[in-house]
């Protein structure tokens, strides 16, 4: 049921750091539109926001991220059906096992390296929506890294070695390393391997600003370049992008909400100590394609 939506204070507070802002607002839940229009300003203009203290059911969750832009379902499981078959355009993210050994949700320990999500798909998704529900005590806070600094903080030198330039943003392996069903262990081409091809310099659709698009580190290739020159040269690109000072990291506590622009910012998460639960619930919104 929908909440009344009711008159709320909205106070954006940035990080300080290269990007992230904590929005304070009461509930979520019942925010009325010109607060919602405030919260949705500052997340284009800081990529990453942070919202404590929320009490979001999925149908809540599902709802908040609906008003950003229109939802889209997550990558399929890899158990082949939703995670939370009542609300499919959720995913769970856990490494909570049942008394059977089955799963609750995807990835357990995995992703603590850089990464943005999808991108191997020709629209990858701009919004990307993660509400805490169980988080460990320590550990497994997740860091933002800003594709704009990097991009503005660039070197003349590599920058023009980029420009122009299309990167195959791979699809034969999953987040966690693993290959894909039918789909091939390695390709004499590199230009023939299965994923989207965006341009590594794109200008970001809402913000105007000019930013790197970079996906993932592994099986990266530069179109039209020789494969070890490619490696070497996207080696440099993650060596500079991933520096310290363009990155923000997020402690979690029960009850967060993290907001982030996919389209413009890199994630990872801390390691954490396995046995510990750590259960959050994602959303995602549909993106445009990347362009130049």
């Amino acid at each position: 049921m929908t909440a009344i939506r009711a008159k709320s204070h909205v106070e954006i507070i940035p990080t300080g750091a290269a990007l992230g802002a904590e929005v304070r607002v009461d509930d979520l839940r019942a925010i009325e539109e010109a607060a919602f229009k405030k919260i949705e300003q500052a997340w284009f203009d800081h990529s990453v926001l942070f919202i404590r203290n929320q009490q979001l059911g999925d149908p809540d969750l599902l709802e908040f991220a609906g008003r950003f832009g229109e939802l889209e379902l997550p990558a399929r499981s890899r158990i082949g059906q939703p995670w939370i078959p009542e609300y499919p355009l959720l995913t769970c993210i856990s490494n909570v096992t049942r008394e059977d050994g089955s799963r609750t949700g995807s990835l357990g320990n995995g992703e603590a390296v850089w990464h943005a999500d999808l991108t191997f798909l020709e629209k990858p998704p701009t919004g990307c929506f993660l509400y805490g529900i169980e988080v460990p005590e320590t550990g497994g806070n997740t860091g933002f890294c800003s594709l704009y600094k990097a991009y503005d903080t660039l070197p003349d030198d590599l920058k023009k070695k980029i420009e122009g330039k299309i990167l195959i943003h791979d699809h034969t392996r999953n987040s966690g390393g693993e290959l894909r069903p039918n789909m091939p262990e390695h390709l004499e081409n590199p230009e023939d391997n299965p994923g989207a091809r965006h341009p590594i310099i794109c200008t970001h659709p809402k913000s105007g600003r000019k930013q790197l698009f970079l996906g993932r580190r592994p099986h990266g290739y530069i179109i039209g370049m020789d494969y070890a020159e490619s490696d070497k040269l996207l080696d440099e690109l993650w060596a500079h992008t991933t520096q310290e000072k363009f990155t923000w990291h997020h402690t979690w506590q029960v009850g967060d909400l993290i907001i982030w622009d996919n389209s413009c910012v890199l994630h990872r998460r801390d390691s954490f100590d396995p046995d510990a639960r750590r259960i959050l619930h994602r959303a995602q919104i549909k993106g445009p394609r990347p362009q130049l």
